[in-house]
């Protein structure tokens, strides 16, 4: 299974986040779909509001990752967004 998920994502050029070797659960994504699967939500308007809560105080938007040529992922998504609306954006 993993060697077709590393295919696929080679495929679809994403990077594959991993914190250390042979980690696959240490990354952002792993801990909120974590998050997610261990709460019960009354509606889709508070799993919103609760999942980006967590996002935000749990996950590090200001520090910079290599992958992202060593900005924040929010200056990193917020320059792609902007480059996308000029048309940019690859």
């Amino acid at each position: 299974m993993s060697r077709r998920f590393k295919r696929a994502c080679r495929r679809l050029g994403v990077t594959q986040s991993m914190g250390r070797v042979g980690s696959c659960c240490d990354n952002a994504v792993s801990e909120a779909v974590d998050y997610v699967h261990r709460r019960t939500f009354a509606t889709r308007t508070e799993a919103r509001l609760k999942i980006a809560t967590w996002i935000t105080r749990f996950y590090n938007t200001h520090r910079l990752h290599s992958v992202c040529g060593y900005h924040s992922p929010i200056d990193y998504e917020h320059d792609h967004r902007a480059n996308s609306v000029l048309g940019l954006a690859a």
